[in-house]
C-alpha cells in the first residue's frame, strides 16, 4: 500500500457557537490527488488551515508527511507548500524577489533558491515579467506566481485551495499540467475546488464536505454510480405533446418517464444505452411528435455534488472570516 501523507482523525474545530467541522476523517496516499467539494462555508478551508499549522483543531488529531499539526509544527513547515484561494505575494517588489524571499525563508543557499526561481518564472510563463513590481502584473500572473512560489521548497505536500479560481481556461489548463506533473514526480495534493470538472480531471480520490463533516468519499466514477445509470432524455418541441411523449417513452422503455414541464423535457432510465435512444428515435417520428432534442445522458459529477449537498451554495453554517 501507499504512505498516507495526510491523516486525519476526528477532527473538530468550533468558532464561537459555530462548528465549522464536526468530527472530520480522511486520508491522502503518496503520490496522490485527494479534492476536497462542498459548497461555501462547508469547512474546506478550516481544514486546510489546521492541516497547514495555521489553526489548531479543537479535538482529534492530524499528521502531514509523518508530522503531527500542532505537535510538529515548526519542522512541517518546511515539508509542505500552501496556495491560498487569493495570491499572497507583495506588490511593492518584483515577481523574482518574492519567488526568492520563499526560498530565503526556507533557509535554501542564495545560488539554489535563484536557480529554482527561475525555473517557476520560465514553467509559468511569467519570464519576460520576472524583473517587474507584481503590482503591474494581471490577476491571472499574480496567481501564477502565488502557485509558483508554494513550490520553491519542493514541497512533499501542496495544499491547493480552489487554485484556479479566476483564471482563464489556458491558464487553468496549464496549472493542472504542472499538478499532473509534480504528483507524477511523488508530490501528494490535497486540492480544494469548485469546480467539479477540475477534480474529475485531476483527483484520483475525492472526498464531499458539507457543514462540516464529511458526507460521502470515493473516486469520480464511485460517486457517479450512487446515482444510477444511464438517462434517455427527449425535450419535446411543442409543450402539448410532454403526455404524448411521456407514454411513448414508457411504452419504449418499459419504465415509468420522468416529466418536467418548465423543460419541455421527459425522461426515462436508459440501461440499454443507444439500442433504447434508436428504438424511441424511431418511434417518436412514427408518431409526428417534434423534438428539439434526444439523447442519453451519464451522471455528471455536478449532479452528483447537487444530489449530495443541495441547490444552493451557501446554506448551512458559514466558517468565519477569519477562518476561510
Amino acid at each position: 500500500m501507499a504512505r498516507a501523507m495526510i491523516e486525519v482523525e476526528s477532527v473538530v474545530k468550533r468558532f464561537g457557537s459555530t462548528t465549522a467541522l464536526g468530527g472530520v476523517d480522511l486520508v491522502a496516499e503518496e503520490g496522490r490527488v485527494l479534492a476536497l467539494l462542498g459548497p461555501n462555508g462547508a469547512g474546506k478551508t478550516t481544514l486546510v488551515r489546521i492541516l497547514t499549522t495555521l489553526l489548531r483543531p479543537d479535538s482529534g488529531s492530524a499528521r502531514v508527511a509523518g508530522c503531527d499539526v500542532v505537535g510538529d509544527a515548526s519542522a512541517l513547515r518546511h515539508m509542505i507548500g500552501l496556495a491560498g484561494q487569493y495570491a499572497a505575494v507583495d506588490e511593492l517588489l518584483t515577481g523574482r524577489e518574492n519567488l526568492e524571499l520563499v526560498g530565503l525563508w526556507y533557509h535554501l543557499e542564495r545560488r539554489e533558491y535563484r536557480r529554482r526561481a527561475q525555473e517557476v518564472l520560465e514553467r509559468f510563463g511569467l519570464l519576460d515579467a520576472g524583473d517587474r513590481l507584481v503590482k503591474t502584473y494581471s490577476g491571472g500572473m499574480r496567481r501564477r506566481l502565488d502557485i509558483g512560489a508554494s513550490l520553491i521548497a519542493r514541497p512533499a505536500v501542496l495544499f491547493l485551495d480552489e487554485p484556479t479560481t479566476g483564471l482563464d481556461p489556458r491558464t487553468r489548463n496549464d496549472v493542472w499540467l504542472f499538478i499532473e506533473e509534480l504528483v507524477a514526480t511523488g508530490t501528494t495534493v490535497l486540492l480544494t475546488t469548485q469546480y467539479m470538472d477540475e477534480a474529475e480531471r485531476l483527483a484520483h480520490e475525492i472526498v464531499v464536505i458539507d457543514v462540516g463533516s464529511v458526507i460521502a468519499a470515493g473516486t469520480a466514477v464511485q460517486l457517479k454510480a450512487r446515482l444510477g445509470g444511464a438517462t434517455l432524455e427527449a425535450r419535446v418541441a411543442d409543450p402539448g405533446d410532454l403526455g404524448r411523449a411521456a407514454a411513448l417513452l414508457a411504452e419504449v422503455g418499459n419504465s415509468h418517464p420522468r416529466i418536467d414541464p418548465d423543460r419541455q423535457l421527459v425522461s426515462i432510465p436508459a440501461g440499454h444505452g443507444t439500442a433504447l435512444l434508436l428504438a424511441a428515435g424511431r418511434r417518436f417520428e412514427e408518431e409526428r411528435i417534434a423534438l428539439d432534442d434526444i439523447g442519453v445522458r451519464r451522471p455528471s459529477l455536478d449532479d452528483v455534488f447537487l444530489s449530495l449537498t443541495g441547490a444552493g451554495s451557501d446554506h448551512g453554517p458559514q466558517e468565519p472570516e477569519a477562518a476561510r
